[in-house]
């Protein structure tokens, strides 16, 4: 406990002045937080997503954070090409899973925007990381998938099921995994009732209640659903983070680490920073009473340090 003249740290938003880091993914692992982010390389002035690898950081503390440097990119994929996008890490069967989108190689597989995903797998949050099947599991030849398929999230049900959501350009769609994490297990589904849906799908579990957030218009807002079913239907509940200056992009994760809920997500808030430069911030997240999340609150000052 701090004491009355002692100062209480904080984390401080952006987390980190470099890399420039976008699209959280979050995991937690023997007391200590994992970040997993992707990087945005593009240079100063110019248009354009410039991304070819993703990052790993921890913290045990949320204000100490150490750099893992990139641990996984495009080239650790034969069957890909470039675009390292917003991915998303899952633990399961005591190994990490890592799954991300890219632009396939192969010209056969493109037939909407050339966007794949695969994963890759290790013994360890922090790597390393190799591709346990080489080839992607959806592409645009997957039936039922859409035509820009980015933003995984994989979610590990409390009775062991495993779901693949994923979603862009205002469409959302789940399959099922198998037990192995590295193959689709039954069709491709359409998700209905996302109001708003624009992009970037994401899983949470709280008590018995499943929240689906998501990137809702462009430029995004965050808002989020609930059910009683990983599956749905899904109830629209409204927003939990505005947009933000200077990002028409929104791409949140969300989680309890040592008592406390955490909303992850990234702004264009450095200096040198814009829509193709943007970096990771951390604030609370709040429930109210009946379990609905409160609106997030922006700080420069983050969130403070923690045992």
């Amino acid at each position: 406990m701090n004491s009355e003249n002692e100062e209480v740290k904080y984390s401080g938003n952006p987390l980190f002045e470099e890399p420039f880091t976008a699209d959280p993914s979050v995991l937690v692992h023997n007391d200590t937080l994992y970040l997993f982010t992707g990087s945005d390389e593009q240079v100063e002035g110019v248009d354009g997503f410039l991304m070819n690898k993703w990052y790993i950081f921890s913290t045990t503390d949320m204000v100490n954070w150490t750099n893992h440097g990139s641990k996984l990119s495009v080239d650790d994929f034969e069957w890909g090409s470039h675009n390292a996008f917003a991915g998303d890490i899952v633990e399961n069967h005591g190994r990490f899973w890592w799954y991300v989108p890219i632009v396939h190689k192969d010209p056969a597989t493109r037939v909407n925007e050339g966007f794949a995903m695969g994963v890759a797998v290790a013994d360890h949050p922090t790597g390393p990381y190799h591709d346990p099947v080489g080839e992607a599991l959806i592409m645009d030849t997957t039936t039922n998938s859409i035509p820009l398929n980015i933003d995984p999230i994989v979610f590990v049900d409390d009775d062991g099921e495993v779901y693949f959501y994923w979603g862009s350009w205002n469409e959302v769609r789940m399959v099922k995994l198998k037990s192995n994490m590295m193959e689709l297990d039954g069709p491709v589904q359409n998700v209905e009732g996302l109001t708003n849906f624009f992009e970037a799908p994401y899983v949470h579990k709280r008590g018995d209640t499943y929240y689906m957030s998501y990137a809702a218009g462009y430029p995004s807002r965050t808002e989020y659903a609930t059910s009683k079913s990983i599956t749905g239907p899904w109830k629209h509940q409204g927003v939990i983070n505005d947009t933000i200056p200077n990002s028409p992009t929104n791409h949140q994760a969300i989680v309890n680490f040592k008592g406390n809920d955490y909303f992850i997500y990234h702004t264009a808030g450095l200096e040198n920073g814009g829509p193709f430069r943007r970096s990771v911030c951390i604030d609370k997240l709040e429930y109210d009473e009946n379990g609905l999340i409160k609106k997030v609150v922006r700080t420069e000052k983050g969130v403070s340090m923690i045992e």
